[in-house]
């Protein structure tokens, strides 16, 4: 195993944590999976004729989307759960906890409450509302807590007062801040640099990674599947689709892609 030499985790610790990451990705299609939300035939049918794209090009796309949808959760496990590991670079102790309910991150020692977001703009104003009355409860409950949400994708780097209005009207608290990664890094670890040390690192240790797990190939079935329903694949994505419904038995969509 590689040298990491960052002061705020083990080299063990950061190794095994990705790993564990890696191995939460998806590497499989199959053609349940590809339909498990409704593929829509027509949607994908304009895509290929619009972009003049093959279907299979659409359809290869597709997969990648999906795939990129179910990953962005993963990253999000690996985001909030790397606290479980690092500590600060003088003390080399954490009180930093992962919760299996309520905030995402808590140190019940410094009373530092944290619930944790990919960007600055996946929050509508229902749930900015709901967060913040969540926070607010907290400080209701413990006069010394601070409450924070944190930001891995955040216009600034800073640590400031979180304003929301709830119900058309702006509420701020001093204990309640928005904190972007860069900064909450630094407070945890005591390392200014802290996060970039970790970005700059990061692709060495997905590396090692990979080369220990031997994966980082998609295998996908979706073709072969599709194939199985008819050798026509636009027609097979409108059987898969539209099979049940008044005349779908005798489709005729030869030579249209």
């Amino acid at each position: 195993m590689n040298r990491y030499n960052l002061s705020f985790i083990r080299d063990e610790d950061l190794f095994n944590h990705v790993k564990e990451t890696i191995e939460q990705y998806s590497f499989k299609m199959d053609l349940k999976k590809f339909n498990n939300n409704l593929i829509d035939p027509i949607k994908l049918t304009f895509d290929a004729k619009v972009y003049g794209k093959t279907i299979e090009e659409i359809i290869n796309a597709e997969i990648v989307r999906q795939l990129d949808k179910s990953n962005s959760n993963v990253l999000g496990y690996f985001q909030q759960n790397f606290f479980k590991y690092i500590y600060h670079k003088e003390s080399k102790k954490s009180n930093w906890i992962v919760p299996s309910e309520g905030f995402d991150i808590e140190n019940k020692e410094e009373k530092i409450y944290v619930e944790m977001k990919m960007k600055h703009n996946t929050m509508n104003s229902k749930s900015s509302s709901a967060t913040y009355m969540m926070m607010q409860d907290k400080l209701l409950q413990d006069n010394e807590a601070v409450c924070m949400l944190v930001e891995i994708i955040a216009k600034n780097s800073q640590n400031i007062v979180w304003t929301v209005s709830v119900n058309k009207i702006k509420m701020s608290n001093e204990r309640i801040r928005r904190v972007s990664i860069d900064k909450f890094y630094e407070m945890v670890t005591g390392e200014k640099e802290a996060f970039k040390q970790l970005v700059e690192v990061l692709p060495i240790v997905i590396d090692d990674v990979l080369k220990d797990i031997e994966q980082n190939s998609i295998k996908n079935s979706v073709f072969e599947e599709l194939k199985s329903i008819d050798d026509n694949i636009l027609k097979s994505l409108y059987l898969l689709s539209f099979k049940k419904y008044e005349g779908f038995e005798n489709l005729n969509m030869q030579n249209l892609l």
